[in-house]
């Protein structure tokens, strides 16, 4: 289930918001109708790791929706003022319980029409053992030759394990 939130009041004031084209070219804007603020709307960033222990790599099938069921690799969210890497360290551990460190950046994969823009890194395993977090059904360690492609969550999971296989020549 995907959710389409459209803001309808201003967060300055608290006048009615509406939708016009302030520039040529440039997608509509959310105008005040009171006081004339203009709501950006601006992209979600999402973190992501691709965690690699024994020449495998994690990853989990979804807990929650959307999506739910299938596989991802961990990540989530980036907090406003936090740096993406230690966002994609975070998410990784409270969704799988194991220390990470980030070695290089895979990818930062975006589509039209999508409000989230996910970053993805190859990262090591530090410490700690896999656990299944609280919005995760199972946890898999897998060799990329076994990656569930027709069950993964989302086109960036499908794109940036597709990279990384590319770059390990497992594909």
């Amino acid at each position: 289930m995907h959710h389409s939130y459209e803001f309808q009041y201003c967060p300055v004031c608290g006048g009615g918001l509406k939708s016009s084209i302030l520039k040529d070219n440039e997608p509509a804007r959310l105008i005040c109708t009171e006081c004339d603020f203009i709501f950006y709307q601006d992209p979600k960033l999402v973190a992501c790791t691709i965690v690699e222990i024994d020449n495998k790599i994690v990853l989990l099938k979804r807990g929650v929706e959307p999506e739910r069921g299938k596989w991802v690799m961990p990540g989530g969210y980036v907090d406003r003022g936090e740096k993406v890497e230690a966002a994609a360290v975070r998410e990784t551990s409270e969704e799988c319980g194991i220390q990470v460190r980030v070695k290089n950046l895979m990818g930062i994969y975006s589509y039209t029409g999508q409000i989230e823009a996910v970053v993805v890194y190859v990262s090591e395993h530090l410490s700690g053992e896999l656990i299944v977090g609280d919005e995760t059904l199972e946890v898999k360690l897998l060799s990329p030759r076994d990656i569930p492609w027709d069950d993964l969550a989302f086109q960036s999971t499908v794109d940036a394990l597709r990279d990384y296989c590319r770059l390990k020549s497992e594909i």
